[in-house]
């Protein structure tokens, strides 16, 4: 096993692209089996398990690359033989058990942690699949052998020039990996490792590819030289080292000890077309191509017939696959992999811009001086300053595309384990929210998908009896409406039990108001209180009633609200709305004494002037104000908060509706003093615990604003 402290680049490049490797995969999986096989897809899963093989095997993460190397014999049977009645949900089940051992043991790895799990049950069981899947397809090898003299012989190897290596072919290969790729020694290193399982390796240059510091220089500018003997055809040959990952230039030739004949595999993802010699050349059969002394006369036209009409489809597919590989690189060249503490980093320098800019434009030393051209100047500022983080957030947004396509494994799963039939539409998965959030709703999405088909959605008799499609329709959407971001998810099954929630809120006390006042959608949005669930019976998946109350808790870390809407019979819609980044968000600054408070402007409904509204009173003291007839609790913040202000008579403030979880409430400040960016800072670890703050921000006075948390001070 390699020293992760010695290799930490090395360790984070296998992390980073083993871990993309399996969430393709585990797409390209289910997708197949939505399809009933694997005729599509079969290619694309051999490539990421080869792939996967041979860094795990160059990392010397054996269990890793054992367990690939048994995925990938399976795909190879079933691509080369192409075997009858063949189980697609028992392949696909096996190899998503790899898949999420795989992963584990790669989490292990990015943790620091020992990647030791033994996966020798898992590799057993592959292979005793690929065994009977033989023994109930016994097409035979000896029809292999028969067609292997006609189908194999494009190159063909005198009986002369053979007998010293035993028939083996000699190869002699030139490797140029993408500009950018890094670690080119590496690459290198996992193309000797993946030679050696096929043949001979007989030499290579560089010949240090591990240890010279200069390898991955020469590597870069003169490319990987490596020379070896295989039993293997040059398609073949070609085939095996086109799945090396960045791999921008082959050229493979086909060499003995009599003469040396050049084939050429030209996929230059920069050059346009497929070079290939001149046509000329290859009506001279004698000089180009070496026949078994054995063979007929007969045999002899007709494998240059079948030479030339090989050659010609492959130069047709050739073609196809260079214009295809001209337009993935041209994206990949233009896309390079970050560090995510880098962004945060920046995000972070660009916080302290706008705090810099916002305390040199609002100085109050300059009040009242005549200074036309330095507000010009500030202006452009400003603009510029908001440009840059624009930019800024946006290289940290990322689409929820990945998130999104996670959950088909969730649906799948779960509705082999429930005995349903369950379909999911992903809508709007291009939208784009920061990094941090999207790594803070990943779980509450999975459960939040998962409680719809466990509570929501019938099984298929049951649906069929109320009349509906058999197969449960799920809808994962996401969309934009102004600065905030949208997930929906919405099934089509029973909806939720009104009576049933009501009954068990008042069993846990959670009615604080007359229940005839309460709407549908406080009632339902009891299901996120901890220790709620209407569940009977416990099961895998649910009927604990811890959960829901997680979910709501992650969604308000990232400054979001869920909302619960349902009809019974057709089905429940949950909604999220959150902000598309945490680092800097709108707020309103308002003054309390000699304090200011930054409300979130995502909570705010209205701000007004009391006037003719009527103030309510009740024995506890508790205020209320009536707002076009409906009525809503009041919050002082100089009372809440013990703040000396001058201003306390409600009419002569201002008063800020906020909205939160369906509970809408009033706050009492002494004046607005404006709309602004503000960049949210954590707050110093001894005032963490503070009642209702979210966190801090320097305004431009150089004053500090504490950021309510208005869910906070609701409860």
């Amino acid at each position: 096993m390699v020293d992760n402290n010695n290799h930490e680049p090395m360790v984070e490049m296998f992390v980073f692209e083993t871990s993309q490797l399996m969430d393709e995969l585990e797409e390209t999986l289910i997708n197949s089996e939505k399809e009933s096989g694997f005729n599509s897809t079969i290619d694309e899963i051999f490539r990421i398990m080869h792939t996967v093989k041979g860094s795990a095997a160059m990392m010397m993460y054996d269990n890793i690359s054992s367990l690939a190397h048994s995925i990938e014999d399976l795909f190879f049977y079933l691509r080369e033989e192409k075997p009858d009645n063949v189980d697609a949900s028992s392949i696909t089940d096996m190899v998503l058990d790899g898949v999420d051992f795989i992963k584990n043991e790669v989490s292990k790895i990015q943790n620091g942690l020992d990647s030791e799990d033994s996966a020798d049950e898992l590799i057993e069981k592959i292979n005793e699949f690929l065994e009977s899947l033989k023994a109930e397809n016994p097409k035979g090898e000896a029809q292999d052998s028969k067609i292997e003299t006609k189908t194999k012989q494009q190159y063909y190897i005198s009986s002369k020039g053979a007998c010293e290596s035993g028939g083996n072919y000699r190869y002699e290969a030139h490797l140029k990996f993408t500009d950018g790729c890094e670690m080119e020694n590496i690459r290198a290193f996992s193309v000797i490792h993946d030679l050696k399982e096929i043949g001979d390796v007989l030499y290579f240059y560089p010949e240090n590819v591990i240890e010279d510091e200069e390898a991955s220089e020469i590597i870069k500018k003169e490319g990987f030289k490596i020379e070896f003997r295989t039993d293997l055809n040059l398609e073949e040959v070609r085939d095996r080292l086109n799945h090396t990952l960045f791999l921008d230039k082959l050229e493979v030739y086909l060499k003995n000890d009599d003469f040396i004949e050049e084939f050429e595999n030209m996929d230059n993802i920069k050059e346009e077309g497929l070079e290939e010699k001149d046509l000329k050349e290859e009506n001279s059969k004698e000089k180009n191509e070496i026949i078994l002394d054995d063979l007929e006369g007969e045999e002899k036209k007709e494998s240059k017939k079948e030479d030339n009409k090989d050659k010609k489809e492959l130069q047709e597919k050739s073609d196809r696959k260079s214009t295809a590989s001209r337009s993935v690189a041209s994206g990949k060249q233009s896309v390079i992999s970050v560090n995510i503490t880098k962004l945060d980093s920046l995000m972070d320098l660009v916080g302290e811009l706008v705090i810099s800019v916002a305390m040199v434009t609002q100085n109050p030393e300059l009040k009242g001086l005549p200074l036309n051209n330095f507000y010009k100047a500030a202006r452009q500022l400003n603009k510029i300053t908001n440009e840059l983080q624009d930019v800024v957030m946006s290289i940290r947004m990322v689409p929820l595309a990945g998130t999104f396509h996670k959950m088909n494994r969730i649906v799948r799963d779960m509705s082999k384990k429930l005995n349903k039939s369950v379909e999911l539409e992903i809508v709007g998965e291009e939208t784009e929210v920061d990094k941090n959030i999207i790594e803070r709703i990943s779980d509450p999405l999975i459960h939040l998908i998962r409680n719809s088909i466990d509570h929501g959605i019938e099984e298929v008799e049951e649906r069929k009896k109320k009349g509906k499609d058999p197969v449960g329709k799920l809808v994962l959407e996401a969309k934009n409406a102004g600065g905030d971001v949208w997930i929906i998810i919405k099934d089509d099954g029973r909806g939720l039990d009104r009576e049933k929630i009501l009954a068990k809120a008042r069993e846990n006390g959670l009615i604080d108001k007359p229940e005839e006042e309460l709407t549908d959608k406080e009632i339902y949005s009891f299901i996120f209180k901890p220790g709620f669930s209407t569940k009977d019976n416990i099961s895998e998946f649910s009927g604990r009633g811890v959960g829901m109350d997680i979910v709501m808790k992650n969604i308000e870390t990232v400054g979001g609200t869920a909302y619960v809407d349902s009809k019974p019979g057709e089905g429940t819609t949950i909604s999220i709305k959150f902000p598309l980044t945490l680092a800097i968000i709108d707020g309103i600054t308002v003054k309390v004494g000699e304090s200011r408070y930054t409300i979130p402007t995502i909570s705010i409904k209205e701000s007004f002037k009391v006037k003719n509204e009527a103030i309510i009173v009740d024995e506890k003291g508790n205020e209320m104000i009536m707002v076009r007839g409906e009525a809503y609790p009041v919050l002082r913040l100089h009372k809440y908060y013990k703040i000396n202000t001058e201003i306390t008579d409600i009419k002569d403030g201002i008063v800020v509706m906020v909205e939160n979880d369906y509970r809408t409430y009033c706050i009492f400040a002494d004046a607005l003093l404006g709309e602004q960016q503000v960049v949210v800072k954590a707050l110093p670890k001894y005032v963490e615990n503070a009642k209702g703050i979210a966190g801090c921000t320097l305004l431009g006075d150089g004053s500090i604003s504490l950021i309510l948390d208005i869910s906070k001070l609701m409860n």
